[in-house]
């Protein structure tokens, strides 16, 4: 599975982003996906995630902001990112997860390269 991040950049705080994934290697369909970020200086931190149902998942910390959604027509995951704060600044990682049959994310197994978000205040 390959996993290429896209649509980092530099955005004042308050503003929006929005960064996409394209999968490869399997149909996206059947994968369950999620996002991770790390800051400079701070641990990776888990901030989305979808099942390959379209359930979805957020950290606390980003909860009623992000969004994160796809398209198995186009292979692609997307996280929305609104009312960005500095605090968001990190790089963003596209990963594809590992579910148990009753989908619950358990692991991650494939990472992206990660695209970089900077939010200035």
């Amino acid at each position: 599975v390959q996993l290429q991040a896209s649509g980092g950049g530099l955005v004042q705080a308050g503003g929006s982003l929005n960064v996409s994934c394209v999968v490869s290697g399997l149909p996206l369909r059947i994968l369950g996906m999620g996002w991770f970020r790390q800051a400079p200086g701070k641990q990776r931190e888990l901030v989305a995630s979808i099942s390959d149902d379209e359930n979805t998942n957020y950290a606390d910390s980003v909860k009623g902001r992000f969004t994160t959604s796809r398209d198995n027509v186009k292979k692609t995951v997307y996280l929305q990112m609104n009312s960005l704060e500095s605090e968001d600044t990190a790089v963003y990682y596209c990963v594809k997860g590992v579910w148990t049959r009753s989908r619950a994310l358990v692991g991650m197994d494939y990472w992206g390269e990660g695209t970089l978000v900077t939010v200035s205040s």
